[in-house]
């Protein structure tokens, strides 16, 4: 039950793409991104108020440059670049990324299964953004490089902090403090160029204000509302589980909302790019489930 819950927060994060370039197609990234991270941060705060030590204050900077500042901006790069199947289905390929750092930097060489998923995911995604068979623009591209690189980032320096201090604290200063730089970063963006955000104020409609209220509400208050609570009831593992409604929505919602449309040969891709990312964590699930073998005493 807590998987198919865990599904919710996944589906919601992966219509950003094609809801952003729907309702907010013209809106800068800088803007959308503050809008994203304060409000949800302030409303983490008033649930449950926490604050952080003396000490942990730069960290906690550091966290939310990375993590929430840069991490959302990229995402709204895409979300105006990429078709949104691409961006939702190109994330995935994080776990590779991710196996590559700890390898790299921590010296953590990965099991036999998480390089033969890893190798297939680079190989599946190499045929997925081929040029010769789709046209995608290098901003999109470089933007879901970059972003993946800050979710690897960011999550290693955010496991650092487990002893150190509580996860809501976390979650909820790192949404603060990013949603205040990307607030600065708008304010000197909207000074440089004014006109951009004239016609934003003059020009917003109702499309405008279901799309602020769909990403801001669902996409990151409920659904980081129902991430760090399903957290307190589930593993790290079994919540990767329902992740694979997040490419899924990237895909179905990019067909509804956009009319995009592909191949039956870079669908069947996306579909193996998503069961590779998935492969390591059901074969772990299964392992850890595998009831002890009885011992016989004679």
């Amino acid at each position: 039950m807590n998987i198919l819950l865990a599904m919710i927060p996944a589906f919601f994060w992966g219509t950003t793409y094609a809801v952003t370039q729907y309702t907010l197609a013209d809106w800068p990234p800088l803007l959308l991104g503050a809008i994203r991270a304060l409000p949800a941060g302030l409303l983490l705060l008033a649930f449950k108020p926490s604050l952080p030590k003396k000490g942990d204050w730069q960290i906690l900077f550091s966290l939310g440059l990375i993590n929430i500042a840069t991490f959302f901006g990229l995402i709204f790069v895409m979300a105006l670049t990429l078709p949104s199947a691409i961006s939702g289905v190109g994330m995935i390929s994080v776990p590779v990324f991710a196996m590559l750092y700890n390898w790299l930097i921590n010296k953590h060489r990965p099991g036999i299964i998480q390089v033969i998923s890893g190798t297939a995911l680079i190989m599946l995604a190499w045929m997925l953004f081929d040029p010769s068979s789709i046209s995608l623009k290098p901003i999109g591209l470089g933007a879901m490089l970059a972003a993946i690189m800050c979710i690897v980032v960011g999550s290693s320096i955010t496991k650092s902090l487990g002893n150190r201090m509580h996860w809501w604290t976390v979650l909820t200063w790192q949404l603060i403090l990013g949603g205040v730089i990307l607030s600065v970063a708008t304010g000197v963006q909207a000074i440089l160029e004014p006109v951009k955000y004239a016609a934003i104020i003059e020009h917003f409609s109702m499309t405008n204000l279901s799309g602020l209220l769909w990403v801001v509400g669902l996409n990151t208050a409920l659904g980081y509302g129902m991430y760090v609570w399903l957290l307190q009831r589930m593993t790290v593992v079994d919540f990767t589980f329902g992740g694979i409604a997040n490419p899924i929505a990237g895909i179905l919602a990019g067909l509804v909302l956009l009319g995009e449309s592909f191949t039956s040969f870079q669908y069947s891709l996306m579909a193996g790019m998503i069961i590779m990312s998935l492969l390591p964590q059901v074969i772990l699930a299964i392992r850890q489930n595998r009831p002890a073998p009885i011992e016989c005493k004679s």
